[in-house]
């Protein structure tokens, strides 16, 4: 399966090879037969790629065949990333006017002559590479083919709830007995604890959700808590999820003896039910440390454990397991025609399709997730051809052991797109039991190059959100969380899907003594702060290293351990995340990564910037949230003319111009915690592609610039928490610019000035504004009458707004402090729903 992965990369570098600015560096240097040599060979080799992949399981020399291709395929990428980096820097040259001499020294040393032999060199030496792979093509007696058509599917909606179809379907028994034992008297310890049982996939998790959030369960419980356990049973990360998610603090940096306190004086004489998801730890001891904490509940608290092994379930359960049975062929039917067509016409209109899925469901054997899986892959499909692929796949024919991943999910894996299909295997980078939001997965897949646009016209964003929505549609993500954004999980036997694809690129390093192949591309560390500091030692030799994650799920990690790594020998990074770190300066030779795509310092310690981190002309986004500790910007930034998105909190009081106004790559800009800005920038107007602008947290700012009028591509502005900010502006006459004209989304919260909205948000905005946000408003009195195009309004906390409910603008959809209220276009009034 990884080499479809192999595929689209071929795919991928195909398409830059042939790209126009490529094409103009290899003819003004000489190098235009080298840039057609390769080309030719790798749409040879390209063509036997599906072939290679049928085979490589029966034979061992395809496999190193392919993964030398691999490995020559990313250097051709990072060789034609090196001439996008050049071009970047010669247009910073050119644009910089009468400060080039100055701008040219910033770039001393980048030498023109220098990087043009080194090239050369390079080229040369990559298509020898390719040419003895070429050469090796013939020995195996491979097939050209193509790649088979996608299917097109009809998109669904990404609020329709996946995770409600398994649960409604089949499981009412096994909940009203959960439910039952959690509810009645237990004659032993005043903490009983039951385990759920069963194989991967089988809904567990779902099946305690279901318990969880029943009006029962909810109201005989004083406290209910969830906690995600995973792989790893560390008492300290455990201790600090149940308090999280009992308080809602984040205990960062809180020592094992303070968390056990707290943990006790919360529960303490407290009737309490505790659901400890996915646990794995068969240590008795472990065990024993975490259940005395809990023992100081009062009678007739419960404990319910989700697992798959029966070993868990003997060390900790108080009472016998509770056995979670596969699901029946009548119910699986059931839940199957539910997610795989759109209403019961369209399962009337199908007879042979229905048919043809008693036999695919009947594969499935019982398990909820194999049947979701499929049944949201074949949605809105109605070719009886592509239903037949399925069910006959040789995939359901290979041998499976208790642990293996599921047929369904490797077929549902195979017919994904092939860009797709990198994306999900990109997902593996991330732990499991992560919650990521769409904006981070999206940006993470930017970093990588993984997005394709169908035309010049399309941003990339669209793009990774259309493929965030696509994956989440197919069951390759689940637990959606629409109230801040739209957060997912993915489920472990996804996550270990993901795993198998890339685990011949992608390392996860906990040890120092552990052998780190040269070729890896990604290095993920999960608990770097417990690694020696002979580190240096196994990333020796690591050239071509794209991805450096770090992971801590509380403290920060340490200063020595990042200066340990020295990251400027990571030459071909793109992704570097380093939040929640205790590093208060970025090494001056930062700006050596001139490929860097994403820098996260979020929740660092950072203090200063140095000016040269200006020389990455490649970052797409930096990540400065809540780095409280920033003292200013650096100077040029002008100088980030591929920045994407940037999020900032700085301890300035005015953001100087010609800084951040003149990134006119921008999409996305968002001001956060920055507590005493006072102004923002007036040359705001230069952010010519901006689509999306948070402002929240800023106490002390005052106003806003007037140039903030002139964002004509603004879909997006949120602005919140400024309690000194007037957002009223005067009207200048002859002022013809245009204006707000895309503004779709607008978000107003605690802002204590507010009156009523100002004219210049609505100027050019009455018809395309689909959703207004207000809350915490306690002035604001007065609607304008021109909004008329509005779909949804929510409103909290706006007392002098709700005092006449005739004041509120007509709109499909409206919610006043949580409830919900329909509009009669008959008698013009706003009355709450029924």
């Amino acid at each position: 399966m990884a080499d479809s992965l192999l595929l689209n990369l071929a795919q991928t570098v195909l398409e830059k090879l042939a790209s126009h600015a490529l094409d103009e560096f290899f003819l003004a240097w000489g190098l235009e037969s080298d840039l057609q040599q390769m080309n030719k060979s790798l749409k040879a080799i390209t063509a036997v790629l599906l072939d290679a992949e049928q085979h490589q399981s029966r034979n061992h020399r395809i496999q190193v065949w392919l993964e030398d291709l691999k490995d020559v395929l990313y250097d051709i990428e990072d060789a034609v990333d090196e001439f996008e980096c050049e071009a970047s820097r010669r247009e910073v040259v050119k644009a910089s006017g009468n400060t080039a001499r100055k701008v040219k020294r910033f770039f001393s040393s980048s030498n023109p002559l220098a990087f043009r032999f080194k090239m050369a060199h390079k080229l040369k030496n990559l298509r020898e590479r390719i040419a003895g792979i070429v050469k090796l093509k013939s020995d195996f007696g491979l097939t050209e083919g193509v790649n088979s058509s996608q299917v097109i599917r009809r998109e669904r909606k990404l609020t329709y709830s996946f995770v409600d179809a398994a649960t409604v379907i089949g499981r009412d028994k096994d909940k009203e007995k959960i439910i039952d034992h959690l509810l009645k008297p237990v004659d032993v310890e005043n903490v009983s604890i039951l385990a759920i049982v069963g194989i991967g996939g089988l809904g567990k998790t779902t099946l305690a959700k279901l318990v969880y959030s029943d009006q029962r369960v909810k109201s005989h419980f004083e406290m209910k808590v969830w906690a995600c356990i995973s792989d790893d049973f560390d008492l300290q990360e455990v201790l600090r999820k149940i308090v999280k998610d009992a308080t809602g603090q984040e205990c960062t940096g809180w020592d094992i003896e303070k968390l056990q306190a707290f943990l006790r004086e919360i529960i303490n004489n407290k009737k309490y039910l505790l659901i400890l998801d996915d646990v794995w730890n068969e240590d008795r001891r472990k065990w024993n440390e975490l259940r005395a904490l809990l023992m100081g509940g009062a009678n007739g608290s419960r404990i319910l454990v989700t697992t798959r092994k029966d070993s868990v379930a003997s060390v900790m359960a108080t009472v016998p397991p509770y056995n979670l049975n596969n699901l029946s062929h009548k119910n699986c039917v059931s839940l199957f025609l539910k997610c795989a067509f759109k209403d019961a016409r369209d399962v009337e209109h199908y007879p042979n399709l229905v048919k043809m899925s008693e036999e695919i469901v009947r594969k499935c054997k019982g398990v909820p997730l194999a049947v979701v899986t499929l049944g949201n892959l074949l949605f809105s499909i109605t070719s009886e051809h592509e239903w037949k692929s399925i069910r006959d796949s040789e995939i359901w024919k290979l041998e499976q052991n208790e642990d293996d991943i599921m047929p369904a999910q490797k077929i549902s894996y195979e017919q994904l797109p092939s860009n797709l299909k990198r994306c999900f295997a990109y997902c593996s980078f991330f732990p499991k039991d992560y919650t990521c939001d769409e904006f981070e997965l999206i940006y993470f897949w930017m970093a990588h190059g993984l997005l394709q646009c169908k035309n010049e016209n399309e941003e990339l964003e669209d793009v990774g959100l259309r493929y965030f929505k696509e994956l989440c549609s197919r069951s390759f993500l689940q637990d959606f969380d629409l109230s801040i954004g739209v957060t997912c999980k993915m489920h472990d036997l996804m996550h270990d899907l993901a795993l198998s694809l890339t685990q011949k690129e992608c390392s996860i390093v906990t040890s120092a003594t552990q052998q780190i192949p040269e070729n890896v591309r990604h290095l993920l560390f999960p608990n770097p702060n417990s690694l020696p500091e002979n580190l240096p030692v196994i990333l020796q030799g690591l050239d071509g290293v794209r991805t450096i994650k770090l992971f801590l799920s509380s403290g920060s990690i340490s200063q020595s351990f990042i200066q340990t790594m020295y990251l400027p020998r990571f030459q071909f990074l793109r992704y570097l995340d380093l939040r929640k770190s205790e590093i208060e300066t970025l090494p001056k030779d930062i700006g050596m990564l001139k490929h860097l795509r994403l820098l996260d310092l979020s929740m660092s310690k950072i203090r200063r910037l140095p000016n040269s981190v200006c020389k990455l002309q490649s970052l797409q986004s930096l990540w400065l949230f809540n780095c409280t500790g920033i003292e200013e910007l650096p100077g040029d930034i002008r100088f980030f003319i591929s920045l994407r998105s940037l999020t900032i909190t700085t301890k300035q009081k005015c953001l100087p111009n010609n800084g951040i106004g003149r990134l006119k790559s921008l999409r996305f800009l968002g001001i956060f915690i920055c507590e005493n800005i006072e102004f923002l920038f007036e040359d705001m107007q230069g952010l010519k592609s901006l689509r999306k602008l948070l402002i929240t947290e800023c106490p002390s700012l005052k106003s806003l610039p007037w140039s903030i009028k002139y964002l004509t591509s603004l879909e997006y502005l949120l602005i919140g928490n400024c309690e000194n900010l007037d957002l009223e502006m005067e009207e200048e006459e002859g002022d013809n610019q245009a204006r707000f004209c895309r503004l779709e989304t607008l978000m107003l919260a605690g802002l204590p000035k507010l009156v009523e909205l100002p004219w210049w948000l609505l100027n050019s905005s009455t018809t395309t504004l689909q959703f207004l946000g207000l809350a915490r408003l306690p002035n604001m009195k007065v609607f304008p009458a021109c909004l008329t195009g509005l779909q949804e309004i929510r409103i909290k906390d706006c007392e002098l707004l709700k005092d006449d409910l005739s004041k509120i603008p007509h709109a499909p959809r409206i919610t006043i402090d949580g409830k919900e209220f329909s509009y009669n276009p008959q008698e013009g009034t706003i009355s709450l729903r029924s």
